[in-house]
């Protein structure tokens, strides 16, 4: 316990001799504590290097379930055995510094505040925080040497002393929102990278230029398959004896990509794919395995493709791959944007599968960007979701003169489904957000994308998930299909930047907080989507049940009046909680 506010807030404690974790055992949410309870353990002391913090808030995320459901076969888990070696897991964590090793004295202090960025890389590795380091769900963390010094710097991001513990807690997944509008599209060829320019039937027929070529960057090799003779001599002046290593192959049909990939680029893909002639299919989706971790391929073409074209959306997602139409006359034109990729302004957008927490995160900062759309559709399949969604945003929309419309395909037929999509956007989407891993979905979402749209698949689907996309539309019609996974460091702290500014409420996505006994129903309410919106556990409060918002004021009448309009959780809710719970009265 705490003798007030200021003391709390401070860091000024004396560490106690034990920690309560939650570790997770195995497979499934009944390894995950001790039944249905977290242990206590004895709470280690920081190393020199190292420092001691306190745990003020944890967010759940769906991705916490995903380490639940599959345990030591995460692919951040390296197979690890969580038998004899738990994790704890949560990575969504506002920290306050309580200890400091001696050799970290002189740059941080007893009271900093800080957001951990999860997705720490360390001498190479990937050692995200609540995966393979000790994660949110626990009293107190060890920060070690592999967040302070990792392979990006420290991972740790200032907050400043009177942003809240939800509010900065909620930055990680915020930040995943920030991510996906930040363009990393390259805006050239990969200088010291490798190209790969395939001619399929039909190339012949068009005359090729590369204007603008000598402003992008230059190629360590270039592969040229079945192109016309007219190519091969404009690549070769192109590459004026510059140290391009130019090598032709058989025809694509003669050839093995895989070893192709292997042999010309290690194993690692090729940064820049161009595919010449009338949008030969079968040739893109041949290819499209080959590109690199964000490779970009560029449809070379004048003619509709003659079906829609599978492609790899689960690389979109985790890799960043991109495709792109162009013309004969000027095949590079496919790396200067038409656009960016925030929701355009004054447009139409679709958030599809967007009535839970990270949906409803897309929806408030579309609704409150500078630039916003003009009408914002969601649909979703569950009626009590959409209806909390539209209503927490309702009069934020009407301030902003955003028209929001939803629907629920479940409650009509798929023809009259189609039908209520083109009244409400009779030119298509200018942007649409897939907040489901369904590749189904992503396929039938892509019919409806204006020109020059862009199709964020923000959902993690898996490498080598395959849809059908509308591969007219890359070529011809401007669409692009963008994608993101996780965030950076940037990214978090343009997030606290926002906040501590108040251009950003992350503290609108909470719907349900709970003290540390609580983070078992948590998870549990997370996997089954049991709350509209984000649920924070406060670890340094032992017995406050999982609460729905819209129940605090039969639980804590004195913490409820804190509330802000529609039940939106507060700074000054948060202080009266913690008040109550861990401050001597």
């Amino acid at each position: 316990m705490y003798e007030s506010w200021e003391q709390y807030k401070s860091g000024q404690q004396t560490a106690p001799a034990e920690n309560v974790v939650w570790h997770l055992y195995g497979v499934g949410l009944e390894t995950l504590g001790r039944e249905k309870a977290p242990e206590s353990k004895a709470l280690p002391q920081p190393g020199p290097d190292e420092l001691l913090a306190r745990i003020d808030a944890a967010g759940l995320c769906f991705s916490d379930t995903k380490i639940i459901k599959l345990g030591g076969d995460h692919p951040r888990l390296y197979g690890r055995d969580l038998a004899n070696d738990p994790i704890i897991p949560g990575h969504e964590a506002a920290i306050t510094i309580i200890a400091v090793g001696e050799n970290r004295a002189g740059k941080y202090a007893v009271g900093d505040r800080f957001v951990v960025q999860a997705d720490i890389y360390y001498k190479g590795v990937n050692l995200a925080f609540g995966y393979m380091l000790p994660g949110a769900l626990e009293q107190y963390v060890i920060i070690p040497r592999e967040i302070l010094d990792g392979d990006d710097g420290c991972y740790l991001v200032p907050v400043g002393k009177d942003t809240g513990y939800s509010e900065a807690a909620l930055a990680e997944p915020w930040a995943c929102v920030v991510r996906a509008y930040r363009d990393v599209r390259r805006r050239g060829l990969k200088d010291g990278g490798s190209a790969w320019v395939i001619g399929t039937p039909g190339s012949e027929e068009h005359t090729y230029r590369l204007p603008g070529i000598e402003y992008g960057g230059v190629p360590r090799r270039v592969l040229l398959t079945g192109v016309p003779t007219q190519v091969e001599r404009e690549i070769g002046m192109a590459a004026g004896g510059g140290g391009v290593d130019i090598i032709v192959t058989a025809p694509l049909a003669e050839l093995d990509v895989a070893e192709i990939v292997e042999k010309h680029t290690g194993g690692a893909g090729f940064d820049d794919v161009f595919i010449l002639g009338s949008g030969d299919v079968d040739a893109i989706e041949t290819v499209d395995s080959a590109l690199a971790r964000r490779g970009r391929m560029t449809f070379v073409t004048d003619k509709p493709l003659a079906r829609g074209v599978n492609l790899d959306v689960g690389r979109v997602h985790y890799d960043d791959t991109y495709y792109a139409g162009a013309r004969a006359a000027d095949p590079l034109a496919a790396y200067r944007p038409i656009r960016d990729l925030n929701p355009k302004a004054g447009g139409k957008t679709w958030i599809v599968g967007g009535a839970g927490p990270m949906g409803q995160m897309h929806l408030q900062m579309a609704i409150e960007s500078p630039k916003r759309p003009a009408l914002i559709l969601v649909t979703d399949i569950d009626d009590d979701r959409l209806a909390t969604a539209l209503e927490r945003f309702a009069e934020t929309a009407r301030e902003n003169g955003v028209e929001l419309a939803s629907l629920n395909p479940t409650t009509m037929s798929p023809d009259e489904f189609d039908a209520r999509l083109r009244e409400i956007a009779p030119e298509g989407f200018d942007d649409i957000i897939m907040m489901a891993a369904v590749p189904a979905l992503i396929t039938s979402s892509c019919r409806y994308l204006a020109d020059d749209a862009v199709f964020n698949v923000f959902a993690g689907v898996a490498r080598g998930t395959t849809a059908e996309l509308d591969g007219s539309g890359i070529a011809l019609r401007g669409h692009g299909y963008v994608g993101s996974s996780g965030s950076g460091i940037e990214d978090l702290a343009e997030v606290i930047r926002r906040a501590e500014k108040g251009q950003l409420s992350t503290n609108r996505a909470v719907a349900g907080i709970g003290g540390m006994n609580a983070a078992w129903d948590g998870m549990e309410a997370v996997r089954d989507g049991t709350f509209s919106g984000k649920i924070v556990i406060y670890p340094q409060i032992a017995d406050l049940p999982l609460t729905d918002l819209d129940d605090l004021a039969d639980v804590l009448p004195e913490v409820a009046a804190k509330l802000g309009p529609g039940k939106q959780w507060t700074r000054e809710a948060e202080q009266a909680l913690l008040e109550h719970f861990v401050i001597d009265a």
